[in-house]
């Protein structure tokens, strides 16, 4: 009965008008417990498992070059800080699913049977492109990535050495944000969906939507160089291209279900 409640959507009056304003509070209050809950449990699953975490993490640094491997701890209490960090971003990717549940809870109280039926399937599907996005970072982009500055900074007459907080805060801000920014088919599809947005607007809108992408690129990456820049945002370019002619099918679809 308690797990019933917690993974059922609340209840929608027949005027949303309706409800009062402290109850629309209280099941945002109780939206944030039940994400924080899952989030801190997550955490606390990943931290037991730190030092798989640090090697794992640092594997892309020891294909470059095993003494840059080594990297320098600068503060005394570096060792539990960065563990917390890593807990933390790992259990954002071990709890999303849930957490992408519980968000959809409360926005989507409104759902009717048919399309609660597809909840699930949609949020496995954003999972998943969360997930693609988060290893095709850890293995193809990010080793690239490093593999760059290493030789950049070589080509200086420089001695690559970096401290675990400087590393630590790259590799877990890009690969997070590059599986963020694979979630950006799921929200314009959901857009599509609901009839916020059509494919002639999209189409029509794509330039300025390249440059918002761009401009959310820069607020992602961890660093301000144009070849990260470049590795974030045209993925994302090439995600709402796709999303453009998927809205076409879309509304193809729909048109010929009203014909019939």
């Amino acid at each position: 009965m308690a797990l019933r409640d917690i993974f059922k959507f609340r209840e929608m009056p027949e005027s949303e008008t309706s409800k009062p304003f402290l109850e629309h509070l209280e099941d945002l209050r109780w939206t944030i417990v039940k994400m924080a809950i899952t989030l801190v449990a997550a955490m606390i699953i990943c931290f037991a498992f730190r030092s798989t975490l640090v090697r794992v993490m640092q594997a892309p640094l020891h294909d470059v070059d095993p003494q840059v491997g080594a990297l320098r701890a600068l503060g005394i209490t570096d060792s539990l800080v960065i563990s917390f960090h890593l807990a933390f971003y790992a259990g954002i990717v071990l709890s999303f699913p849930l957490l992408l549940y519980f968000l959809a809870e409360f926005v989507l109280p409104a759902l009717t049977a048919v399309e609660k039926r597809f909840l699930l399937p949609a949020i496995f599907v954003s999972f998943a492109l969360f997930l693609l996005g988060v290893l095709l970072c850890y293995f193809w982009l990010l080793p690239k990535t490093i593999l760059f500055f290493f030789r950049d900074t070589q080509s200086l007459g420089w001695t690559p050495t970096w401290t675990v907080q400087q590393y630590y805060s790259f590799v877990t801000r890009f690969t997070i944000g590059f599986g963020l920014a694979f979630e950006l088919p799921v929200v314009v599809l959901a857009l599509v969906r609901f009839g916020l947005v059509t494919f002639r607007f999209m189409a029509r809108t794509r330039p300025y939507a390249i440059v918002l992408i761009f401009l959310l690129a820069t607020i992602i990456t961890p660093t301000p160089d144009i070849l990260t820049l470049i590795a974030m945002g045209l993925p994302m370019c090439l995600l709402y291209e796709s999303c453009i002619w998927i809205a076409w099918i879309m509304e193809r679809r729909r048109s010929r279900s009203i014909a019939g």
